[in-house]
């Protein structure tokens, strides 16, 4: 099916080119050069001709604030693949690394700590997309200037910064936004207000949202007529759980939560080359139904009355300090200092039983970071240092909710002091040959310390207590860009990725499904990755297209697979008899791949443009088996039409995804193939419309129609289905 897709893109994005390139120059104007695009991928300013690495950055403001949450942002770009464990949370995947092998930081701070996980991560869930001016996403291994986990990829995601005045008048701003979405009986509201004098200024937001339990298409694939259906609800009646029928099997019964966000920032800038930030953002959420695990039967019956996430709490302050053209070796500094509190749990409560287990989670971390610029003719030099500390406190009981008695149960991570610490020191070099060739070079050193304490081993019978272990950790790259006249650009880099094993992949204790679980292995070792990428983009007249194939091998790789705990291949876990698994350094695999981009000015006011994703990758084990490597996307994509005029603008967009097949799926890895279908998960299209309208300098609306034709489907390894047929409108107001 994904040639079958990729037919016909080649075909549309070929046609599209012909038709471009038969207007006349009139519109040549209309083009954005290379060296006018501005990214922050070197952590500095820096133009987008001169980085070797493929970058995308979604800047249009819609496209970021009037989404229903970070992940739909990152989801509708077309550029990233997304999946879903429950509605609000999203785990990107970017050329097949998902999870903790991909770094996620908010205003340069990192998000990832010791415990994300490698499975599927929902915490994007904590990052507000109405407060964002824009989003990065850095493609290929990005240790060098970003360290451990940035084995894939970055996704830098920018908040605003306050805005001062103009003049010596305070100035005051603001918005306000209300959306709604029926599919999911969204209800959304956002309060912006900014003060701005000439050296002072300071941003404030709110938004608080509610999210009904989510409707799922009804026009199915007519091979699995039965695929995604909620056939049932649990009550409780008389301390007894009763499996009820679903009067609407396409309503998402136990997917709903409601979350709250707040941001404050504080700007002072007493003049034009030096600026402090005081950044403040809180972010917590009601209970989070984990739908997937909610689905699960066995024998008929459901196998859990209740799990769900407790409240996902980030507390995040952070001091940011950045002066520019200072007198001395180093033209430009930065300094950010942060402090984040997070907190999550896991409570589960299997279908008729009256046992119901808490596992608690609190992490704080701690971070520094340096980061200086040196310019000296056609050379130049970035080079920093950070330090981030975790500290975690993994505790756990079991309640009775009839009688009320509590009893100790194991711990989602080592119960006893744990730690987890990352030093590392790097330089970036940037060397402008000539006009046209540009030199990227770079090198990091990295010092990973971990201590995990196992404070009870009764009830798990460890054969061991503690967990100790530090790596010291290399990576490079070199790339060389070459662009010509300021429209056309060739990068080609070499770059090397790593990621310290972390307290989730050393000490977790959890069962992925019902009748298995995953047990500690303190042997692991970093992962590795070496990457090599082709990429090249091109503007001529109305066309800009540009594309990017690259391989990737990956060493050392952890795989979860079949493991043996004190001699046994299966346990009682739960009370549920169950097959174990661990984390393991397995031999080696691959991924390579290939993207595509087009955008097409037709007139000066309606372009069509389209993206396109292929990913492949196999791993070998220690015993030379060759299997599929899991958390690889299918082929996927969008392609729209866009008209604009002055006051307004409407699209229509399509997004696809190709078929997954069953034997493309990793049998033992997070692929989650239970909630496929038994040949794998169906592709799948969607046809999309939306209008924005300008009232004015102050009103402004967006309306949606996605899902036009109610297909059922839902996105490779995801356990929840997606939104049928949905109407979304959104309402600005600004001051």
């Amino acid at each position: 099916m994904h040639k079958k897709y990729a037919s016909l893109l080649l075909v549309g994005i070929t046609a599209m080119c012909n038709i471009a390139l038969a207007q006349k120059k009139e519109h040549q104007d209309t083009v954005t050069k290379l060296n006018n695009i501005v990214v922050y991928a070197n952590k500095f300013p820096e133009k987008a001709g001169k980085i070797a690495q493929t970058i995308s950055v979604i800047r249009d403001q819609n496209a970021v604030q009037l989404q229903p949450n970070t992940g739909d942002v990152l989801l509708n770009s077309g550029q990233v693949f997304v999946q879903k464990s429950q509605q609000g949370g999203s785990s990107p995947v970017i050329r097949g690394f998902e999870a903790s092998r991909i770094l996620l930081s908010v205003d340069g701070i990192r998000l990832n700590n010791a415990i994300y996980r490698a499975g599927h991560l929902q915490n994007v869930i904590t990052i507000d997309n109405m407060v964002l001016d824009r989003v990065e996403i850095i493609y290929g291994p990005s240790s060098t200037l970003y360290g451990s986990d940035a084995l894939g990829g970055a996704v830098n995601m920018i908040t605003k910064d306050p805005v001062l005045s103009a003049s010596k008048k305070t100035v005051v701003s603001g918005s306000s936004t209300l959306r709604y979405a029926s599919a999911t009986d969204e209800q959304r509201a956002n309060v912006q207000l900014n003060i701005g004098g000439s050296k002072w200024a300071s941003l404030t937001a709110f938004t608080a949202g509610s999210f009904g339990d989510m409707t799922q298409g009804n026009n199915r694939n007519s091979a699995y007529p039965e695929f995604g259906k909620k056939n049932f609800i649990v009550t409780r009646e008389n301390n007894t759980d009763i499996a009820s029928v679903n009067p609407n099997p396409n309503k998402q019964v136990a997917s709903g939560y409601k979350q709250y966000d707040i941001l404050q920032k504080i700007m002072f800038s007493p003049d034009k080359n030096n600026k402090h930030i005081l950044n403040i953002q809180l972010s917590n959420s009601s209970d989070v139904p984990r739908y997937d695990r909610l689905t699960e039967t066995a024998s008929g019956k459901p196998v859990y009355a209740e799990w769900y996430y407790g409240p996902q709490v980030r507390n995040l302050i952070g001091y940011h300090y950045t002066a520019n053209h200072i007198n001395g070796f180093f033209q430009d500094l930065k300094i950010t200092a942060n402090y984040q509190n997070i907190e999550e749990s896991r409570i589960t409560r299997k279908f008729q039983n009256n046992s119901k287990d808490f596992r608690w989670e609190k992490v704080n971390v701690f971070g520094l970071s340096i980061d200086a610029k040196h310019t000296s003719g056609n050379h130049e030099l970035h080079v920093g240092a950070e330090s981030y500390q975790n500290f975690i406190r993994s505790t756990a009981e079991r309640k009775n909710i009839v009688t009320g008695a509590l009893s100790a149960i194991t711990t989602r991570y080592a119960d006893g002091p744990t730690t987890m610490q990352s030093n590392a020191i790097y330089a970036q070099h940037t060397y402008k040959i000539s006009k046209q060739l540009t030199l990227n070079d770079g090198i990091r050193l990295n010092l990973t310390k971990l201590d995990a304490r196992f404070a009870d081993t009764t009830l798990m019978h460890f054969p061991f207590n503690k967990v100790v272990q530090q790596h010291l950790a290399a990576t490079g790259n070199i790339g060389l860009a070459y662009a010509v006249d300021n429209t056309t650009k060739i990068g080609l880099i070499v770059s090397s990725g790593f990621r310290a094993p972390n307290v989730d992949d050393l000490s977790k204790v959890f069962d992925t499904k019902t009748g298995s679980v995953v047990v500690p292995n303190a042997q692991l070792k970093p992962e590795y990755t070496y990457n090599t990428e082709l990429n090249f983009t091109h503007t001529s007249g109305n066309v800009t297209v540009g594309g990017a194939i690259f391989y990737t091998l990956f060493k050392q790789a952890l795989i979860v697979d079949r493991y043996t705990f004190n001699g046994q291949d299966s346990i009682f876990y739960s009370g549920v008899k169950s097959a174990v698994y661990a984390t393991q350094n397995k031999a080696k695999a691959y991924v390579f791949g290939w993207s595509a981009n087009a955008a097409i000015k037709l007139t000066k006011q309606l372009q069509i443009d389209g993206t396109a994703t292929y990913t492949k990758g196999k791993y070998t084990d220690q015993k030379g088996v060759q299997m599929p490597l899991d958390h690889i996307p299918p082929f996927f994509g969008k392609v729209s039409i866009k008209q604009t005029a002055a006051s307004w603008n409407a699209s229509i967009f399509g997004q696809f995804n190709g078929w997954k097949k069953i034997a493309d799926y990793n049998p033992n890895g997070e692929d989650n193939q239970q909630y496929a279908t038994p040949e794998g998960m169906p592709s799948w299209f969607t046809l999309n419309a939306k209008f924005e309208l300008n009232m004015g300098k102050a009103w402004q609306t967006q309306i949606s129609l996605e899902n036009i034709f109610d297909a059922n489907y839902r996105y490779f390894a995801s356990g929840i289905s997606a939104p049928g047929r949905n109407l979304s409108i959104a309402l600005r107001k600004t001051f």
